[in-house]
């Protein structure tokens, strides 16, 4: 629960900066309909959130009878554990977006023509129930359950940060190894040279590896191709389905 308290506490805080830092520097970057919708979808997240726990802990108390391998737990598993969460995150993410089936779920978190902190928040619910589905062969092996939530609980918590215009782009550390701000931008765009770019969480590491890292260089139109669906949250969550 104080973790759950921290990162809210981080996200509104965050939030409020930008908002005000976008008053200050004249950026429309906040539509108050959308960050409505984006905050009615976050609740109804929350309110599931006891279902999608109780799904994961199911699931990886399912298969952690058979792993195959008790690996110990020091520095080198955790970076290792760490790691190949992020490598599954990258292969998820791209999958959500070059398979249909899971694009229509994700398709909610790009819907919207506005790129700020509240988008972090517009996550698809049945989202929070297949995403865990993927990480069952790193339980299976024998990697802790654990290190596998909290590794992806940072990489989650670390994305929030990734979804504003508030910060530009940083210079040398762009494109090889962290994820940044400009980077994701990319990701939300629907520029055709930007599309289905850019699907690291806390690394950018396996864009540059599998050839999808593209850096911010036009300016970003963010959304989806098909259009704007409006700010009616079951629409947003359910009409690509």
């Amino acid at each position: 629960m104080e973790a759950l308290a921290i990162s809210l506490g981080l996200y509104f805080g965050a939030m409020l900066i930008e908002f005000a830092w976008s008053l200050w520097k004249q950026k429309n970057i906040y539509n108050w309909k959308d960050s409505v919708a984006n905050f009615a979808i976050i609740l109804g997240g929350r309110l599931i959130k006891p279902l999608s726990l109780a799904w994961g802990v199911w699931l990886f108390g399912l298969v952690e009878p058979y792993k195959l391998f008790n690996i110990p737990l020091n520095i080198y598993t955790i970076v290792f554990t760490f790691l190949l969460v992020e490598l599954i995150y990258y292969w998820y993410h791209r999958l959500s977006h070059e398979i249909p089936a899971l694009w229509t779920i994700h398709h909610t978190h790009h819907s919207s023509p506005w790129l700020n902190i509240s988008t972090a928040g517009r996550l698809h619910w049945l989202g929070k129930f297949t995403s865990v589905i993927f990480y069952i062969p790193m339980v299976y092996i024998g990697f802790s359950p654990v290190v596998i939530v909290g590794s992806l609980g940072f990489s989650l918590v670390y994305q929030i940060f990734l979804h504003t215009q508030m910060v530009g782009k940083l210079g040398f550390l762009e494109g090889w190894f962290f994820n940044t701000p400009s980077a994701h931008r990319v990701h939300h765009a629907s520029n055709e040279k930007y599309i289905d770019m850019n699907y690291g969480g806390t690394l950018i590491l396996f864009d540059r590896i599998f050839g999808t890292y593209a850096p911010e260089v036009e300016k970003v139109e963010y959304g989806v191709t098909t259009g704007f669906i409006g700010h009616n949250p079951l629409r947003i969550l359910f009409t690509p389905i």
